[in-house]
């Protein structure tokens, strides 16, 4: 299922044509020769507004792959923030440093090779932005543990909400993963249950849920 009518999609590609900076387009190119999966640019603008919106200076990363939402979110933060990155695999953590770096934005970056949700859970503090990008199985599992990380006037982000269509009553096609679509329900629905969070999931690219913390 097309979350986006495709012509819509590419208008507003076109729109974002602006930040074709040399690092981002090397992002890019990385992610479509090794099929790698990225938020894109079209969420990525939307990343760095959301975080510039609330002054985010303090961000966790659930699941970061070789940096490329680190990108955004640190053109909002500037130096002065601070951005913990997550991912199990080492090469990520040397790509995202190198990436990043070259980019002029590697200054608030910590990069943490390991669990993601354990690592959320031995770091200290609050939080302006968690950010949820991990094994979709675990979703229910991030926002527990991210749900009281996040500060009041914060915002829990989560990317991959809709599952292709999938989390849709009647939906036709076979579902390869259904263990995923179940877990991603699951937590769509605590998160707009949840009196202390005012939310909604924005239909661009796989859904990009966007949780305010209220108190």
């Amino acid at each position: 299922m097309d979350i986006t009518n495709p012509k819509i999609e590419e208008y507003i590609q076109r729109l974002l044509a602006g930040h074709d900076e040399p690092v981002l387009l090397e992002m890019e190119a990385e992610a479509k020769e090794r099929g790698f999966p990225i938020v894109g640019r079209m969420v990525g603008v939307v990343l760095e507004i959301l975080a510039r919106s609330i002054g985010a200076n303090r961000i966790f990363e659930l699941g970061s792959g070789y940096g490329y939402s680190a990108y955004w979110f640190a053109r909002a933060t500037g130096r002065s923030g601070e951005i913990h990155l997550t991912d199990g695999d080492p090469e990520n953590e040397r790509k995202a440093l190198d990436y990043l770096g070259r980019a002029g934005l590697d200054g608030p970056v910590s990069f943490h090779v390991g669990e993601a949700v354990s690592t959320l859970e031995a770091t200290p503090g609050e939080f302006d932005i968690v950010y949820n990008d991990i094994d979709k199985g675990d979703y229910p599992k991030a926002w527990r543990a991210a749900r009281g990380r996040v500060r009041p006037g914060g915002l829990f982000i989560s990317d991959n909400t809709l599952c292709s269509g999938r989390v849709t009553e009647g939906f036709d096609e076979e579902d390869p993963r259904p263990h995923w679509t179940k877990a991603i329900k699951e937590m769509n629905e605590a998160i707009a249950g949840d009196q202390d969070f005012l939310s909604t999931i924005l239909p661009i690219r796989d859904g990009v849920m966007v949780a305010l913390r209220l108190r």
